[in-house]
């Protein structure tokens, strides 16, 4: 039998005298408060005094010495004891049948080892015995161990809700004991001898057994929990399976050493490296971790969720600044994705008519997202219940015939669209988040619906805080800019009225005609124009048309196209003859304007499309360019934003004025642009045959107002 080196002694005999202090102190304090275990409380504190007699035959011999054997055959027979008298707490010693016989053989069985072990103690040469004495109390003690932890598993797994509370601590102290020993006695079985340097640790198991006893003896035990982090029980439970892999890989080299024959090391040498290299693709992949995390939030924790972690991250998403730091409509939804691991989403706002547009989107640059994502029809269910909506379950019909007209086809259709999160202020919807799918994909259930409703209500708080600060910040450059326009509209006035009257006098005292004609005309169109971006100017910030009548659209169209006729990047491509209720010169502008954007946008000879269709009750003006295109960002945020401008010297209120001479004619100007591929403008004016239509509408909305 190997001895024990100087150290491993030396630890064995200062834990196993540590075992027998912590349960000769556990013992003493069971049996004050032995009610608690009742009936088991008697039987508890003998096996505790029995396993401290067991601490001291550790620390005073060597590895498996007959006092050892001795001592540990009293300790099991005592903790059988325990384990029946815990069975008859609730009973089931006398309703479950098999118990008593079972604990019966057990004791049977362990009752052979002890008297093997006394009668090798009074042979004459007992150091012959030893060997056979080992082999068969090993045997034995498997057998033992594996009965014991049975039966501990069926005291608790069989409890009623009631009794587990009881019995939590004690089984748990025991099944460590046992399972420790369980593992001890296959090493030892496997290896023929006592494994010396693990043999110390076993006196680690007997001081754990104590402390649960205790616990399970004090008057507090229902309120006692071992909760570790999600965060330490995840990197636990990693490093568990990456010690499984090892020791895995290990094994079969070493199998494949004995058995490979020749090439045996050519072929643990090829194994090891490609487990090695399959471990580094494998071990640190999202979807490995994924589904870990669901692993173990289904089956180690009651709830799914660390609610602090979640807080504090949800907090760092939004509250990160910086020039690194990502837009704030980026930024509200990977707040969300984070939740359920999402690896991208979309964020939905509401636009002038209520309807949702693509504001923002993360990590998603594939999905096609059309002009109007969700009509604003269809929001009022989504405001009124909060309806987190699971898209795989509308996809199966799961929900009922009401709820898969409200969500559109292209969130449907699209395999990665995973859950729709609405935002909702105040009873409000601000807004919604389209979540793709995880990599590892799971049913949305209670405690992520809960948990997403309320992180929504809180992010459409921030949502409609900051709209709020830039309806100020754009109140506050509004009256700057009225205040300058005053004094340029004073300085304007005068001067046309200047050129007027230079003009009157100039038809009375100019003695040639030539020069009188000439001066005329140049003054009269110098004041014209004056006069007319004095007009222009006046209509800032009331978005007002001089008057609204019927006009033949393809007239504008061509009074756009002559305007860019020296050019050849713009191309009609589509025209229909209709008649709009608009005003010429006003959406002649918008158009212009539009269409020189586009010629911006777009490099030198790549075409730009103009084209004019009718649309239901509308004319539908489309500029079409396949240019630098804009973000969702700046559409959402800055394109129409009186005052930003990415040209140099720009004003940056063309598309701005452009979008509200649109809204002055009963219009809608709509965007669709992508960076790098391109931009679509789309400009709806009523048709005349529907502008009765549109004026009992605004009629009906103004009384109800």
């Amino acid at each position: 039998m190997t001895e024990p080196s100087g150290i491993v002694g030396m630890l064995a005999y200062a834990m196993g005298i540590c075992a027998a202090i912590a349960n000769v102190t556990a013992a003493l304090w069971v049996w004050q408060r032995r009610s608690a275990l009742n009936p088991a409380g008697p039987a508890l504190c003998v096996a505790l005094m029995m396993t401290a007699a067991m601490g001291i035959a550790i620390a005073a011999t060597r590895p498996g010495d007959l006092s050892v054997m001795i001592t540990e055959s009293l300790r099991n027979m005592a903790f059988l004891l325990v384990v029946y008298r815990l069975f008859a707490g609730d009973g089931r010693h006398a309703s479950v049948a098999p118990i008593r016989p079972v604990v019966l053989s057990l004791a049977f069985v362990e009752s052979l080892q002890l008297s093997a072990s006394l009668i090798v103690v009074r042979l004459p040469n007992a150091e012959l015995a030893l060997g056979p004495l080992f082999e068969f109390s090993t045997v034995v003690r498997l057998l033992l161990t594996v009965g014991v932890l049975v039966l501990v598993h069926n005291l608790y797994a069989g409890a009623s809700r009631a009794a587990r509370a009881f019995l939590r601590w004690p089984t748990i102290g025991i099944a460590a004991l046992f399972a420790f020993d369980l593992n001890l006695y296959t090493i030892a079985y496997l290896s023929g001898g006592w494994p010396v340097e693990i043999y110390p640790l076993r006196s680690l198991a007997m001081i754990v057994m104590p402390a649960m006893i205790a616990i399970g003896a004090s008057k507090g035990r229902e309120t006692v929990r071992i909760k570790p982090s999600r965060a330490v029980t995840f990197q636990t439970f990693s490093l568990l399976v990456i010690g499984i892999y090892l020791v895995a890989m290990v094994g079969i080299a070493q199998w494949i050493s004995y058995v490979g024959g020749d090439f045996a090391q050519l072929m643990e040498l090829v194994f090891l490296t490609a487990a090695s290299a399959l471990a580094l693709l494998v071990l640190p992949s999202k979807r490995l971790r994924g589904w870990l995390k669901v692993t173990l939030a289904k089956h180690f924790f009651q709830h799914r969720y660390d609610y602090r972690e979640e807080w504090l991250r949800f907090t760092r998403t939004i509250g990160a600044g910086g020039a690194e730091a990502l837009p704030l409509g980026e930024r509200v939804i990977q707040a969300v994705a984070d939740i359920p691991d999402c690896p991208a989403g979309l964020l939905l706002l509401p636009e002038d008519h209520g309807d949702l547009t693509l504001a923002a989107r993360w990590n998603w640059p594939g999905i096609e997202v059309p002009a109007t994502a969700l009509p604003a029809s269809s929001l009022g269910f989504f405001e009124r219940e909060t309806f987190i909506a699971d898209l795989d379950d509308i996809r199966l019909g799961a929900h009922s015939e009401n709820v898969r007209p409200l969500v559109p086809n292209w969130m449907i259709e699209a395999p990665q669209a995973w859950a729709l999160v609405p935002l909702v202020h105040f009873e409000r919807l601000v807004g919604m988040i389209v979540l793709a799918r995880p990599a590892i994909v799971r049913k949305l259930d209670w405690e992520d619906f809960d948990l997403l409703r309320v992180v929504g209500q809180q992010l459409a708080s921030y949502l409609a805080e900051n709209s709020s600060q830039e309806a100020l910040a754009e109140a506050s450059h509004f009256d700057d800019f009225h205040r300058r326009i005053a004094f340029v509209m004073h300085d304007i006035k005068n001067l046309a009225s200047q050129l007027s009257l230079l003009a009157r006098n100039a038809e009375k005292h100019a003695d040639k005609a030539e020069f009188r004609a000439d001066m005329l005309v140049t003054l009269r169109n110098s004041a014209d124009k004056l006069n007319a971006l004095l007009a222009r100017l006046g209509r800032y910030g009331r978005g007002a048309v001089d008057r609204l009548e019927p006009v033949p659209a393809l007239a504008i169209v061509e009074k756009v196209a002559a305007h860019f006729a020296g050019n050849a990047q713009v191309s009609i491509s589509e025209l229909q003859n209709v008649t709009i209720t608009a005003n010429p010169d006003s959406l002649e502008q918008v158009l212009v304007h539009l269409v020189q954007n586009a010629l911006d946008a777009s490099a030198s000879g790549t075409p730009v499309f103009l084209s004019l269709s009718a649309e239901g009750l509308n004319a539908r003006f489309e500029v079409l360019d396949s240019g630098c295109g804009m973000s969702a960002e700046f559409v959402r945020h800055k394109l129409f934003k009186p005052f930003y401008s990415t040209k140099n010297g720009g004003f940056g209120i063309g598309a701005f004025e452009a979008r509200e001479l649109v809204r002055a004619m009963r219009g809608r100007l709509e965007v669709e642009s992508r960076e790098g591929l391109g931009s679509r403008f789309v400009v709806r004016i009523p048709l005349s045959a529907a502008t009765e239509i549109y004026e009992n509408i605004a009629e009906k909305e103004q009384r109800v107002a």
